[in-house]
């Protein structure tokens, strides 16, 4: 009996995952749907979606800012900005130490599940720099330069490469490490100062939270009111207070590192590494930082020297001099992504070289030729009952919808339609399900957002070259997710060629002034060099 259960139970598996889903097409109207759905699922009062549990699901607040982007709807910008700020302020967020914490067991965000994961503080990072590129506004600038300070000093390896996670636990306890007493704070602040920080990060005498009232009177700093709001209360100047900020959090940091640390998970992932690497290079490029670039490049490079081969195979985790284990298809996915980022801010071609290696690779052993979309495990690989296809995206994005979103841009700096054909058939082959429930594709969306409205810009470099960086900067300054540049010049014209042979039809750029197409679904606008004429071309 056992062993008939087994087989029937295979039987339905295999029908499950080769049975074609492609039989349904994309609603037109997807992203007003699933607009509306999030929407209707918006906690007002707290941010974020829905009851408890919450999580961070940063690629839904990205979809969001682009929606408002494309449509002005002032609403989709409310919700993202509502959301992000609200997490900032809870306990979800390591007031001490920064970086965030898994998930918020409450609606409020204020009592977290207190592991923190790699991919979280990668995909809050994109979030929080399309946030502060599309607004403007300091606090979301300054929570991308927390996490990856809180990246750089404890997540990064010696040789470049970015560690898992941290554990919730210490002592035998979880959230031991992060938790306070209202006495430890007058201990160590004294007791005016100890009052205005309790006052500023509630504190309270029993604790502020359900389990802290039960264990030790312990506290989870999180903030309510504004530094203005606060700076009013304690009748100080708004920077005195923001000083005095600075300096508590300092001191609780240094007696913190004295305690138990939570278990730290050291193996590197290539998947989460490259969600890290992409980070940080849309970081560098929005916040105008080259020290981000460089974290960036280095780990690419660990991820070139120890987890992947010539052939184009990448292998899963590296840890103590190790590398071991089959990649599956986020690793292509995500490191292609990274390799996509690191081109948009470096103008490198290696990077795009890369990324065309490990395309080719996936291409070859994950699509399915029949039903189309990309197995999860490699034709090459473990054999398995059954090769399943992930497309919801949970809080990871999804390798199918990382990989549609990768090839569609990869079709535009190439020009190269056939990889965005790829995409449209990765949507096609789970039309019946996004449909059904679209929210919970919203990276997939993003994919569709770009098909919609993207535009690619060539630049061809001038002689002079404080104007060939002002052009770039005055086209990067401004939020337009849904563009691609490519710049060429005298030095990499030929090796441009190679990857791209539609320049054959352009030549050289003689003057001093660089000369920039505005391009979309492959067609040209008249040249300029004009940076003004290029904003407006693309409506910025």
């Amino acid at each position: 009996d056992i062993l008939e259960d087994a087989k029937k139970l295979t039987n339905r598996l295999v029908n499950n995952y080769t049975s074609s889903q492609n039989n349904d097409i994309l609603n037109q109207n997807i992203l007003d749907i699933a607009y509306n759905l999030f929407k209707e699922n918006f906690d007002s009062k707290w941010g974020g979606f829905g009851n408890a549990p919450k999580f961070p699901k940063a690629h839904d607040y990205i979809f969001l800012l682009r929606y408002w982007k494309e449509t002005q709807n002032e609403f989709s910008l409310k919700m993202v900005e509502k959301s992000l700020i609200e997490m900032r302020k809870g306990g979800i967020y390591d007031h001490i130490g920064f970086g965030f914490h898994r998930y918020s067991t409450d609606k409020e965000w204020l009592t977290p599940h207190f592991e923190k994961m790699l991919y979280d503080q990668a995909i809050l990072i994109m979030a929080y720099s399309e946030a502060w590129q599309s607004t403007g506004k300091y606090e979301y600038r300054k929570v991308v330069e927390e996490i990856i300070e809180y990246i750089s000093r404890d997540m990064t390896s010696l040789e470049g490469g970015f560690y898992s996670a941290e554990d919730a636990d210490s002592e035998g306890e979880e959230g031991t490490f992060y938790i306070w007493t209202i006495n430890e704070i007058n201990e160590l602040l004294g007791e005016e100062e100890g009052k205005q920080f309790s006052a500023y990060y509630n504190f309270e005498l029993e604790g502020n939270w359900p389990e802290g009232k039960l264990h030790g009177n312990s506290n989870i700093p999180h903030i309510h009111k504004s530094l203005k709001e606060l700076a009013e209360e304690f009748k100080i100047d708004e920077n005195k207070l923001y000083f005095l900020q600075e300096n508590w959090r300092n001191q609780l940091f240094e007696i913190r590192e004295k305690r138990v640390h939570p278990l730290k998970d050291d193996k590197i992932l290539t998947d989460w590494n490259g969600l890290m690497i992409a980070a940080l290079a849309i970081a560098s490029r929005h916040l105008s930082n080259k020290n981000y670039l460089s974290m960036a490049e280095i780990a690419m490079d660990f991820i070139q020297k120890e987890l992947s081969l010539e052939s184009g195979q990448l292998k899963k985790r590296y840890r103590n001099g190790q590398s071991g284990l089959t990649a599956v298809l986020d690793d292509y996915a995500f490191t292609i992504w990274a390799l996509i980022e690191l081109y948009q801010t470096t103008f490198n071609f290696k990077y795009l070289n890369l990324a065309i290696k490990y395309f080719e690779y996936q291409l070859k052993h994950f699509w399915d030729n029949k039903n189309k979309g990309f197995y999860f495990s490699a034709d090459n690989g473990e054999k398995l009952l059954t090769r399943p296809k992930e497309y919801y995206d949970g809080a990871i994005p999804s390798g199918n919808s990382v990989s549609a979103y990768n090839f569609i841009r990869l079709s535009r700096i190439l020009s190269k339609p056939e990889f965005e054909e790829i995409s449209h058939q990765i949507i096609e082959s789970n039309a019946k399900s996004i449909n059904r429930n679209p929210n919970g594709y919203s990276m997939l969306l993003q994919s569709v957002q770009f098909m919609k409205n993207s535009k690619e810009v060539i630049i061809f470099e001038g002689k002079n070259n404080q104007r060939n960086a002002e052009m770039i900067s005055g086209i990067q300054a401004f939020y337009n997710p849904n563009m691609i540049i490519i710049k060429v010049n005298s030095e990499n014209f030929n090796e441009a060629k190679l990857l791209m042979p539609y320049l054959e039809f352009y030549s050289i750029n003689n003057d001093e002034a660089p000369i920039v197409y505005v391009c979309e679904n492959y067609v040209c606008k008249f040249p300029t060099s004009d940076i003004k004429e290029v904003q407006k071309l693309l409506n910025l």
